[in-house]
């Protein structure tokens, strides 16, 4: 088959969930012998087309920031998509495009009724009536972009089963279901820090994060356990304001932030850790949380209806808290008690996620 990707943001370049999942299919369909393309920002120096593990990499534009402050950027958007009129030029097979930030999934569109080829368009999220929330009263206008994206395809997929209920109640019916995943025998291979933690956070310092409950429960789990240490792993707008917090609260020798690291540290840092916490009241499906799970760590996360994390979690894994500080502390400090015994049940809930079988899968329903 050939095979084109569009996504704005392209992994390594950009760091995040979709580009990650991108990034491991596309690879993977080549190695397999597929014809993979995609189409994204032109993140790297040199020529707008590339060849990265078998993949041809096609700058569309030249970098655009993909946020105006805290929100993605809507003149991103728009840019990236009036690009990709004039350089996606062939015919392919199959084209996926992630659904955020919606305008590329138009072009797409247009591209494939021109040249042929099926159209599937890959949700990580359905906003819904939060678009109101996100952009006031100027989310109806988000929220008609949405359900105008819906519409677009008859071949919608999803990464979870909380964005699938999501989808079925704007309309789009015939869903299929192709999680995000994980290199579980990389994991295997990486070897825990020197650097050990109770606590461990990894995501993007945004508010809907909630790291700041987070640190508000630790400083409720010091008064049982004084030397309780977490690891914050990310950055973002927020980071100063949470540091301020833990200054506040006298938590300094408690809660260390590391700001971004490299995949690999990062898992070294899980396996050294004895939680994950993920407080985030938005999450399309928890990629870090999957790979906590094969480290073997339980995840403690909070119960909200756009968290997609709590469908990773059961009381085999983890708990879910309410989104309240002394709940999440309760929840954090079980599982601390818990002193391992959800290990394994954790490492085996996430084998049956590894990248190869998403790739069967994604293969399965592509022919």
């Amino acid at each position: 088959m050939k095979i084109a990707y569009i996504y704005d943001a392209v992994y390594p370049y950009v760091k995040g969930g979709a580009e990650k999942r991108v990034y491991e299919l596309s690879w993977r369909l080549a190695a397999r012998g597929h014809d993979v393309h995609c189409y994204g920002i032109k993140w790297w120096e040199g020529e707008r087309e590339i060849i990265k593990e078998g993949v041809h990499l096609h700058g569309v534009c030249a970098p655009i920031s993909l946020y105006s402050g805290e929100r993605r950027s809507i003149r991103e958007a728009l840019w990236f998509a009036s690009k990709l009129l004039s350089s996606l030029s062939d015919r392919f097979d199959i084209v996926d495009c992630q659904e955020f930030p919606y305008f590329p999934c138009f072009s797409a569109k247009i591209l494939t009724k021109r040249r042929g080829g099926e159209l599937f368009i890959t949700w990580h999220e359905v906003w819904g009536a939060y678009w109101q929330h996100y952009l006031g009263r100027k989310g109806v206008i988000g929220e008609w972009v949405e359900l105008a994206t819906s519409k677009l395809t008859e071949k919608n997929i999803v990464v979870s089963e909380k964005t699938r209920r999501d989808l079925e109640t704007i309309g789009v019916e015939n869903i299929e279901v192709i999680p995000n995943g994980i290199d579980f025998y990389r994991i295997e291979q990486v070897k825990a820090s020197e650097k050990e933690s109770d606590i461990i956070f990894i995501g993007r310092l945004v508010k809907h994060k909630n790291v700041d409950l987070l640190i508000n429960a630790i400083a409720l789990i010091r008064q049982r356990i004084p030397y309780v240490s977490a690891v914050i792993i990310g950055g973002g707008p927020e980071k100063e304001r949470l540091k301020t917090i833990v200054k506040e609260l006298g938590l300094e020798e408690n809660v260390e932030f590391t700001g971004f690291v490299d995949d690999n540290d990062a898992l070294a840092l899980m396996k050294s850790s004895k939680v994950f916490v993920s407080p985030s009241a938005r999450e399309g499906f928890g990629m870090a949380a999957l790979e906590a799970k094969a480290c073997g760590l339980p995840v403690v996360t909070v119960k909200h209806r756009m968290n997609a994390v709590c469908d990773l979690v059961t009381k085999d894994t983890g708990f879910i808290s309410e989104l309240q500080d002394a709940n999440l502390a309760q929840a954090i400090m079980s599982s601390l008690d818990s002193d391992g015994a959800m290990r394994t049940k954790c490492i085996q809930s996430a084998k049956k996620y590894d990248w190869e079988k998403i790739c069967d899968l994604a293969e399965e329903i592509y022919i």
